[in-house]
C-alpha cells in the first residue's frame, strides 16, 4: 500500500518538474529486449555494414541540440505460412525538432539511411537479403517521460502519428551513444546534404573531399568506443523524486495521527 502511494506522489511530482523540452530526450532508449542500440555496435557507416543484434527490438537516440539516431530490428510473422516471417533492419539519423503541440518530427539525412530487408517468401533467392538506401521522415503525436513504477527506470512512451502507442523504451545510455551527427556518406550532390561541395570545385577535389570526409569517419568511429556515454538504471533526479515523495508521505501521516 505504501508502494502504491509512493508511486502516486511521484506521478504527481514529475509532471511539475519535467520540461518538455529536448534536454528531456537526451539519451539512448531502448525496448524491453535490451539487444538494440543505435552507434557503431549497429552501423557501421565505413564499410556501410548493418549489424543484426541477438534480438528485435528497437532504439532511439537524442541530443539536446536537435540530433537524433534510430535503429530499428523487426520481424514480422506470416499468419499464413510461419516459415515466411519478414524482417527488417533499418538505420537513419538526422535532426528532430518538437513541435508547440509536443508532437516530435524527425528529419533524415537522405544519403545516411539504410535498410536490410528479408523477405524469403517473396524474394528470387530465400537465402539472400535486400541492402538498399531507406528514407522516411517521422512524426509522432506526443510522447511522455515517466519513471516506470515497476522497473525503477526512465521510461519514454511514444505515440504514433495515428495515436496508438509505440513499445516503451527506456533510457539506456546519457549522454546517448551515437554515431557523428554530420552526414557519414556524403555524396557530391548538394541537395542531399548539408556537407556540399563548391559547385566550381573539379572532380579531383570532389573525389579528394569526400576521402577526407570517411578518413575523419574513420576516426570518430575510433572514438566512439571510448565513448563518454554511461549506462543508466536511474538517475540523481530519480533519487530526489524518491526522498521527496518518502518525505511528503511521512508528513502526510503525520499530519494523519495528529489530527486524529
Amino acid at each position: 500500500m505504501m508502494l502504491s502511494y509512493v508511486y502516486l506522489l511521484l506521478t504527481l511530482i514529475v509532471p511539475i518538474f519535467a520540461d518538455p523540452s529536448m534536454e528531456e530526450l537526451e539519451g539512448t532508449w531502448t525496448s524491453k529486449s535490451n539487444t538494440v542500440f543505435t552507434g557503431p555496435g549497429f552501423y557501421d557507416p565505413v564499410d556501410e555494414l548493418l549489424i543484426e543484434p541477438d534480438l528485435p527490438g528497437i532504439s532511439y537516440s537524442f541530443t539536446k541540440d536537435g540530433h537524433y539516431e534510430e535503429a530499428l530490428y523487426r520481424v514480422t510473422s506470416n499468419a499464413r505460412n510461419h516459415s515466411c516471417p519478414v524482417a527488417s533492419i533499418t538505420y537513419q539519423h538526422g535532426t528532430y525538432e518538437i513541435l508547440n503541440n509536443g508532437s516530435v518530427v524527425l528529419t533524415p539525412i537522405a544519403v545516411d539511411g539504410r535498410q536490410l530487408l528479408s523477405d524469403p517468401c517473396n524474394q528470387d533467392d530465400p537465402s539472400k537479403s535486400t541492402y538498399s538506401r531507406y528514407v522516411q521522415p517521422t512524426w509522432f503525436k506526443t510522447y511522455q517521460k515517466y519513471v516506470d513504477p515497476y522497473h525503477g527506470r526512465w521510461r519514454l512512451q511514444i505515440y504514433q502519428f495515428d495515436g496508438s502507442k509505440m513499445q516503451p523504451l527506456y533510457l539506456a545510455y546519457k549522454p546517448p551513444l551515437m554515431l557523428p551527427t554530420e552526414a557519414l556518406n556524403p555524396t557530391d550532390s548538394a541537395s542531399e546534404t548539408a556537407s556540399t561541395l563548391s559547385g566550381s570545385s573539379s572532380n579531383s577535389k570532389k573525389k579528394r573531399s569526400l576521402l577526407e570526409v570517411r578518413s575523419n569517419l574513420k576516426r570518430s568511429l575510433e572514438n566512439s568506443y571510448r565513448t563518454t556515454a554511461v549506462k543508466r538504471g536511474h538517475d540523481d533526479l530519480f533519487d530526489m523524486y524518491w526522498w521527496m515523495s518518502v518525505g511528503c508521505l511521512g508528513l502526510a501521516s503525520g499530519f494523519f495521527f495528529l489530527k486524529n
